[in-house]
């Protein structure tokens, strides 16, 4: 199940003016695009599109800035009426959710007992919701997609291929703009074509991704639905080996912890609100200090409030013998959702450095201030 246009929709839901007319929300002349109307889709408005662009392709939009407290309570308020009626929910996203129906056809009908759902989640919030019911996540998040906007539709077994197969393989999750131009290179451009392919052969092009892409070009994935849980706060400690009174070294670390768990941040689709650093002195005296942000999960504005609060914090001469920082309040979101100020260059750098890491692990790459002290 996936809210449409959500960020959209709850924006139309506090101001009916801006219903039928094309509408951006994001914010910035170098910000970026973080949802935009289907009326501002048909100019060729996108998400994380330059907002210098999407006004050109659509100069009578009307940009709105964004509210990620409203989002994160209507979603809170979808979560707990899935929550209250299905088996099994996972929640993916601030705004995409998958449930696991199995054996429930014995009882009320998988697909009519879905229609319902998602006819109360309308009633109850007001918020339009698509969804797509099939053998597995992959077929049908892709069916949800298709099912887009305001609409579901049922993919049996013995209709996965046929569905899939005429569709691009834009349409797969794993296969992003740099995959699809190497494979149109070869002729690779439809699911169907891929599902052909010799397993071998994808592979070579793309390394191990190659297996899991052609399973789910075949309409297999055994990826389980997982119970969805509340993450509360994410943090990380470092004991001195020596009690030290070296500021530079301790702002460093900070610096460097803040990095890190923006990191974890992002990895796992989380934004925070919340900051908080913990010191301990050398007579075990530990005193903390928090404040309050807006969502984010970048590294620049997380790593700069944490040094601020660390400055406020730290008032005697004292050797320090343990500092902390721990994020909490934390919501679903990815980081193209919060950086309504922030630079597309800024953006495109944070994704660059995360890629490496994931694919080099954490320490590849890292600011030079605080990258030496976690090392």
């Amino acid at each position: 199940m996936d809210l449409d246009t959500f960020f959209v929709s709850c924006e139309r839901l506090v101001n009916s003016q801006l219903n039928g007319i094309p509408l951006i929300i994001g914010g910035g002349d170098r910000g970026v695009v973080s949802s935009c109307s289907y009326e501002a889709r048909t100019f060729g408005v996108r998400s994380a599109m330059p907002m210098k662009m999407a006004l050109r392709l659509c100069p009578q939009a009307k940009v709105v800035k964004g509210d990620m407290e409203l989002y994160s309570k209507m979603s809170h308020t979808v979560t707990e009426v899935i929550e209250e009626s299905a088996p099994v929910m996972e929640k993916a996203s601030i705004d995409e959710f998958y449930l696991d129906l199995t054996g429930m056809d014995k009882f009320f009908g998988a697909y009519k007992w879905t229609n319902e759902l998602s006819a109360r989640i309308e009633k109850e919030t007001g918020l339009p919701i698509s969804y797509a019911l099939s053998i597995n996540k992959t077929v049908s998040k892709i069916g949800t997609g298709e099912s887009k906007p305001h609409g579901h539709r049922e993919i049996p077994s013995v209709g996965v291929h046929s569905f899939l197969n005429p569709l691009s393989i834009r349409k797969m999750p794993m296969v992003g703009n740099a995959t699809f131009q190497l494979f149109s290179r070869v002729g690779i451009r439809t699911i169907g074509t891929l599902s052909e392919m010799p397993v071998e052969v994808l592979q070579q092009m793309i390394g191990k991704n190659g297996t899991d892409l052609w399973k789910k070009a075949n309409g297999i994935d055994e990826t389980p639905v997982v119970p969805y849980s509340e993450r509360k706060s994410i943090s990380k400690e470092r004991t001195f080996s020596s009690d030290t009174m070296d500021v530079k070294e301790v702002k460093g670390l900070i610096a460097g912890m803040a990095e890190q768990l923006a990191h974890q941040l992002r990895q796992e689709k989380w934004l925070t609100s919340t900051v908080a650093i913990k010191i301990r002195y050398s007579n075990f005296d530990t005193e903390s200090k928090q404040c309050k942000v807006s969502y984010t999960s970048s590294d620049h504005t997380l790593a700069r409030v944490a040094l601020e609060l660390f400055d406020k914090v730290y008032t005697r001469r004292m050797r320090l013998r343990l500092v902390g920082l721990r994020f909490t309040d934390l919501v679903h979101g990815s980081y193209q959702m919060n950086l309504f100020e922030d630079s597309s260059e800024l953006i495109s750098l944070y994704q660059a450095m995360d890629n490496i890491k994931n694919r080099f692990g954490k320490d590849a790459v890292g600011r030079a201030v605080g990258y030496s002290f976690l090392r």
